[in-house]
């Protein structure tokens, strides 16, 4: 009785979680709407040519609107809209970006109805002005929604294996988590399911953390979590990744799932590869100013060579020359050993440091696009000799070759440069079993912002290799 009325107690406390985070974000959008409204009414439409100042009361309704709608779906899409789940920085850096979006999309709007450039000097005041109500109404509302709902508890299942890195990511977001048990399955399944009625039905936790646990233990916890309705967070396995993208099929009484042997079909490598080159062209033309820029600092600063060539492998492990521009020494890999770029790493010149962050030291990969080598999204092509390190501890690192690899991916999004790597390999499945059209365009969309994000650009720890290597071994067989 007493865990069902927590359970209650809970729904109704997520219903309200809810509604307080979108009555918050609709505040935040609203006052940025207000400023575009106040400016439109009072100094747009009255510093542009005759035809919009004669617009009707819908007509300004409507101009309204339309930047209502694409900031909304801006901040929806580049996460300016996730507070509470987002740490308070990204919350920010997102909103700001988003509005940053809607309005060069907006000012080009109005210069073309305008037939001329748009007042600039009023839209950037209006941008600094939409700027600075972010940041202090986002700091604040964090405040509150935190004040409100603490972060929530969780117990957390594990097995054999480290859980030092699970924890360390949970500690890293207290905001949001906290562990405030651990249990072992170890312990035997009545023990753990025991420890889990205990904690829920006392309010000790709230949620259910099911770790890196095997398949055939974590089954039944499953089950009985859902079968009491407490809520369960999952590390994923492969097959689970793979499973994600599986399609219903209900040809029979009994429901199917269907994973292709094909990750595209025909039509849809036709249109990505039509969007690969049509966007590699227009980019070349834009970025060119840039890339002259880049050359020119690059071959001045030692004189070396400007682009740095190297053999990656794409789809089913073909192997082709990537080009970038060089960021490292000359001499970087002189004793000819494959080695990933380390978090500080002295072989990156100054001039490499500014051109990463940026990263434009991968602009001349548009060319490997054009040449059929590469396409924007996919997953990032990595060296044969770490593509052999790699499938020597995790065997299904050759799924991620499905495709043809990227200049940007799903795990480049939603991952860091140091993400690990077996990490990243679930990240870059689940772009391969989930690939639309829809969902590359939004990866191009998304692929914005984390130039600008400085995690996405850190090297990796020095001894990442090696925790993988000892982490596989302690996993056995546990995913056959």
């Amino acid at each position: 009785m007493r865990i069902n009325t927590n359970e209650e107690k809970l729904r109704k406390l997520e219903t309200f979680k809810r509604l307080i985070n979108l009555s918050l974000t609709a505040i935040c959008l609203g006052l940025e709407i207000g400023v575009f409204a106040y400016h439109w009414v009072f100094h747009f439409q009255y510093s542009v040519v005759e035809g919009l100042r004669n617009f009707w009361f819908k007509g300004h309704m409507l101009e309204i609107a339309i930047y209502a709608f694409v900031l909304f779906m801006l901040s929806s899409m580049y996460g300016g809209m996730r507070l509470g789940y987002l740490k308070n920085s990204e919350v920010i850096f997102s909103q700001v970006f988003s509005t940053l979006m809607a309005n060069i999309f907006i000012y080009g709007e109005l210069s073309v109805m305008a037939f001329q450039l748009f007042v600039p000097d009023v839209f950037l005041t209006m941008t600094v002005e939409q700027v600075l109500i972010v940041i202090i109404y986002i700091n604040a509302a964090n405040r509150l929604y935190r004040a409100i709902f603490p972060p929530r508890k969780l117990l957390l299942v594990h097995g054999e294996r480290p859980i030092e890195g699970f924890c360390s990511k949970v500690e890293s977001r207290k905001d949001k988590y906290v562990i405030v048990k651990k249990v072992s399955v170890k312990a035997g399944m009545e023990k753990v399911c025991e420890a889990i009625i205990q904690s829920y039905g006392a309010g000790e936790c709230n949620a259910v953390v099911l770790g890196d646990i095997s398949i055939e233990e974590r089954t039944p916890l499953l089950k009985f979590c859902y079968g009491h309705s407490i809520r369960v967070y999952l590390l994923p396995k492969i097959t689970d990744v793979i499973l994600m993208g599986a399609e219903e099929l209900h040809v029979f009484d009994t429901p199917l799932l269907l994973t292709r042997e094909y990750s595209l079909t025909v039509e849809q490598r036709f249109v990505k590869r039509f969007i690969d080159i049509l966007c590699a062209l227009i980019l070349l033309v834009i970025a060119s100013p840039f890339m002259l820029i880049t050359a020119i600092a690059v071959k001045l600063y030692d004189g070396g060579p400007v682009l740095y060539k190297q053999v990656r492998c794409t789809q089913n492990r073909r192997k082709f020359y990537i080009m970038k521009f060089r960021s490292m020494q000359v001499d970087a890999e002189k004793d000819g050993v494959a080695r990933l770029a380390q978090k500080n790493d002295d072989r990156i010149t100054p001039i490499g440091r500014v051109i990463r962050k940026c990263r434009i030291d991968e602009l001349p990969q548009l060319i490997n696009i054009l040449k059929g080598d590469m396409s924007f999204i996919g997953p990032r092509p990595e060296r044969p000799e770490i593509i052999e390190k790699y499938m020597a501890l995790m065997p299904e690192f050759a799924y991620r070759m499905k495709v043809k690899a990227g200049l940007a991916g799903f795990a480049q999004v939603y991952g860091k440069y140091n993400t690990s790597p077996y990490d990243k390999l679930k990240l870059d499945l689940t772009y391969i079993e989930n690939y639309s059209v829809v969902l590359d365009l939004k990866l191009m969309l998304l692929t914005l912002k984390i130039i600008f994000w400085p995690d996405s650009t850190e090297g990796v720890e020095e001894e990442q290799i090696t925790a993988l290597r000892e982490e596989k071994q302690r996993r056995g067989q546990e995913e056959e």
